[in-house]
C-alpha cells in the first residue's frame, strides 16, 4: 500500500476522521440516556435512527481503512481507483447521514424524508466494494501510476 497515493490517502483520511466523529457520536447517545434526555428516548424511531446512524458510521469507517489498505492497490488504472475510492467516502458519508437526518424532524411512525440518502449512499459503497472485488477477481497485479 502507498499511502501518499491520492486516492489511498483520501480513503485513510476519512476513514480514521470518520471513526473519531462516530465515536464521538455513540458517546454523545450514551450521555443522552445518562441524563435521561426525554426528547431522544422518548421518541423510539429517532432513537433507532440515530443508534443505526452509529453503528454503520463507524463501520463505513473501518472499512474506508480496510479499502485503503488492501483494495486500492489493485487498481491498476488510476481514474478507476479514485472513483471508486470517491464512491465509498461518498456513500459512507450518505449512509450514516440519511439515518442521522431521518431522526431530524420525523413523525411518530416515519422518519423525514433525509432517509432516502441511505439506499442511495448504500448503493455507492457497493459500486465501490464491487469494483474492487472484480478487480481482485482479475488477479492482475496493479501497475504503480
Amino acid at each position: 500500500m502507498d499511502a501518499n497515493e491520492p486516492a489511498t490517502r483520501a480513503c485513510l483520511r476519512f476513514g480514521w476522521t470518520w471513526l473519531a466523529l462516530f465515536l464521538l457520536l455513540g458517546l454523545t447517545l450514551e450521555a443522552l440516556h445518562g441524563v435521561k434526555a426525554s426528547w431522544y428516548l422518548d421518541n423510539h424511531l429517532r432513537r433507532e435512527l440515530w443508534v443505526l446512524a452509529h453503528a454503520h458510521g463507524t463501520l463505513l469507517a473501518l472499512v474506508a481503512v480496510a479499502y485503503a489498505a488492501g483494495a486500492m492497490p489493485l487498481f491498476a488504472d488510476a481514474r478507476k481507483r479514485a472513483l471508486a475510492g470517491r464512491m465509498l467516502r461518498w456513500g459512507a458519508l450518505l449512509v450514516p447521514f440519511g439515518f442521522l437526518l431521518g431522526g431530524v424532524g420525523n413523525s411518530e411512525s416515519d422518519p423525514s424524508p433525509f432517509i432516502l440518502a441511505t439506499p442511495v449512499g448504500a448503493l455507492m459503497v457497493l459500486h465501490a466494494l464491487a469494483s474492487a472485488a472484480l478487480q481482485a477477481w482479475r488477479g492482475a497485479p496493479a501497475a504503480k501510476p
